[in-house]
């Protein structure tokens, strides 16, 4: 009896501790009006029919952070260099402005060239290649306007790449993107094709067209830069000097075997890519930190819709009431997988690092409308465990992933 009595006591005694390290909490908040509601949207609608728009309030579960001090200070940071944060608008491209922005790090770090690309030019092409698609399977295509960053590297090799100078895809006296009308009228009307069981691709590609270019121009079969002429792909090649295949895709989940090449289930990877190389969780970290670490910044994707992450404070943390830091491992990343818990919804690029205590943090440049809520307009900060639970894939160069690639390609 007293062997019992003195056992349950130690088992009071470790629960307590345990339970006593769980020091976050959440509540639901009201968000007040931001920079989508008073900018964006201003934008897209027009003065006057804005004003008479109300802001609809919404409730959010969110993790309470004001008595915590977070490292936002982007000057503590060791950065890759970028380009300034832009906005990706009323439209779900962060896929390609966070791989265009990717690309443009890369062009700076291998050419010191400064050249602002179009995420607008991949876009456009993207929406006429799935609708392709959506023929040629015969309505089974997933529609939508989001993607996965190596998309861009498709579309690359396909269509080549442009300067925003050249092609903005936005109208006149717009600021912002607005696809929220194009996407209805392109979903609109490749549905009705479906219900009419109507496959005539020529005629049905000519109206995605003309679609397309009603609301985001026409891109140009070529253009001048500095003083020169290209088309799309002689820009890339000759002077980006980028080429598709020094891009590769990494992914982690337990579903399939390590350390070989499969496909990134998600409705975004609509064409059903096979490319992703699957690696554990220690190594997905690692290629991380080793690529940032040796000046190569990532194209990262993922779950952006969680209690831990806040647009004001503009951290993205993982709270003790989700899983204590000790307890994240590849178990709780796949179970979380499998659920639906983590989904693929947004893209970002990391573009920093520091290291406090032994742990990671990244700046984050961001182009969705939350990240410009915050003082730092366009920038997020994550700390390692978020990306280690809830970051899906990444795409990077191959320079830094020669160790990794070595364990897969033989």
């Amino acid at each position: 009896m007293m062997r019992n009595t003195y056992l349950f006591l130690i088992f009071l005694m470790f629960s307590a501790q345990l339970f006593a390290q769980n020091t976050d909490k959440a509540s639901y908040k009201t968000y007040p009006s931001g920079f989508y509601f008073k900018q964006i949207l201003r934008d897209n609608l027009g003065d006057e029919a804005w004003a008479k728009r109300k802001y609809q309030h919404r409730e959010v579960f969110k993790m309470e952070m004001q008595d915590r001090i977070f490292p936002t200070d982007l000057t503590k940071y060791t950065t890759v260099y970028h380009l300034q944060p832009v906005s990706q608008g009323n439209s779900g491209t962060c896929w390609a402005y966070s791989a265009i922005s990717f690309l443009e790090s890369e062009v700076y770090r291998m050419t010191s060239q400064k050249i602002k690309l179009s995420e607008i030019y991949i876009a456009y092409w993207e929406y006429v290649e799935r609708a392709e698609d959506f023929i040629k399977t015969k309505g089974e295509t997933f529609l939508g306007e989001g993607s996965e960053s190596n998309a861009v590297l498709r579309i690359m090799k396909n269509h080549g790449l442009m300067p925003l100078s050249a092609y903005s895809g936005l109208k006149d006296q717009q600021n912002f993107n607005n696809h929220k009308a194009l996407f209805e009228q392109y979903e609109t009307y490749l549905n009705f094709q479906k219900q009419q069981n109507s496959w005539n691709k020529t005629e049905i590609m000519d109206s995605i067209y003309k679609i397309l270019d009603y609301w985001i121009g026409t891109p140009p079969d070529n253009f001048n830069f500095e003083g020169k002429n290209y088309t799309p792909q002689t820009f890339m090649s000759e002077k980006l000097k980028l080429k598709p295949n020094n891009y590769f895709s990494f992914m982690s989940t337990k579903e399939i075997a390590y350390n070989q090449k499969g496909e990134l289930v998600e409705n975004d990877n609509w064409w059903h890519c096979k490319d992703y190389y699957n690696i554990s969780l220690n190594d997905f970290m690692s290629l991380i930190n080793t690529s940032i670490e040796n000046g190569y910044s990532i194209s990262i994707c993922g779950d952006v819709s969680e209690p831990g992450i806040c647009q004001i404070e503009e951290v993205a943390i993982i709270p003790d009431f989700d899983i204590p830091s000790a307890y994240i491992n590849e178990d709780a990343r796949q179970m979380r997988l499998i659920s639906g818990a983590t989904t693929d919804d947004h893209c970002v690029h990391l573009v920093g690092y520091q290291i406090i205590n032994g742990e990671y943090w990244y700046l984050i440049k961001d182009s969705g409308a939350g990240a410009f809520d915050g003082k730092n307009k366009g920038y997020r900060f994550f700390h390692e465990d978020y990306v280690k639970l809830k970051m899906m894939n990444i795409l990077l160069n191959v320079e830094p992933a020669r160790s990794v690639l070595d364990k897969i390609i033989k």
